[in-house]
């Protein structure tokens, strides 16, 4: 099973199927990683409305944002290349990308300050989303079938690849309106990268449930709780940007 999640690969399970017949508490199960991935939120929002709150008052500056968000992308990528250590890595990764999103969620709210609650609006969305996402899932509407996941691999891997080649850019002054800019392009770009996102939560689910049914080791529990809450960290600041684009219009 291929996900475009980076957390997420289908070499993640090879020689799991020798563990068949283990008891429960020495394998993943889908509950476990459901209770696994709360926890997570908890950590991440608990250290969220810190940050949004401490932002505001003035308590936090705002290179905060840089060093938590380049904090929380490098424990991802040592909880990805190794996931044995995800038990301890995730819960600090969950806390690190609070500080994140709360400390820019409130920079965000200070630009808008005609809209109060932009950021309750942007998590309200992502709940929403992916509450619908899993309904779609588990009474299998949507099938995550192989070329699904291709085309969701596929896509995600140019979306990267063009935030890749804007972040370039800006650093030589060019700027990728498309991104930024409210402008109809802007915004089909914006829901198209938001859709994209939901997507790749289908993909989620769907190791959720793979790791489960191979019996992984019980620390995939963790890892797949890791990678459930990278896709809603993407998911909420693609919506927060979407919000930010339709206000920027008023």
């Amino acid at each position: 099973m291929a996900t475009s999640n980076p957390a997420f690969s289908q070499d993640m399970f090879a020689g799991y199927d020798q563990v068949y017949g283990q008891p429960r508490s020495m394998v993943t199960t889908v509950q476990g990683t459901m209770s696994k991935t709360f926890l997570l939120l908890a950590i991440l929002s608990g250290a969220g409305l810190w940050a949004y709150h401490s932002m505001g008052a003035g308590q936090l500056a705002q290179p905060v944002v840089g060093v938590s968000a380049i904090a929380g992308f490098i424990l991802a990528m040592v909880t990805i290349f190794k996931p044995t250590i995800s038990p301890w890595t995730a819960p600090v990764y969950a806390a690190m990308q609070g500080v994140f999103l709360g400390a820019l969620s409130q920079i965000v709210q200070l630009r808008f300050p005609q809209v109060p609650g932009i950021a309750l609006q942007a998590v309200s969305l992502t709940v929403g989303t992916l509450l619908v996402m899993l309904f779609l899932y588990t009474s299998g509407i949507v099938k995550v079938t192989e070329r699904l996941k291709a085309g969701i691999m596929m896509a995600t891997g140019a979306v990267c690849l063009f935030y890749l080649a804007s972040i370039v850019l800006r650093m030589f002054g060019v700027s990728v309106p498309l991104i930024f800019s409210a402008t109809p392009a802007g915004f089909a770009f914006s829901l198209f990268v938001c859709g994209l996102a939901a997507f790749n939560l289908l993909l989620d689910f769907d190791f959720i449930e793979e790791a489960s049914r191979r019996e992984a080791p019980k620390y995939m529990e963790w890892y797949g709780a890791f990678g459930l809450i990278v896709t809603l960290v993407w998911l909420y600041l693609e919506l927060l940007r979407l919000l930010q684009k339709m206000n920027s219009r008023n």
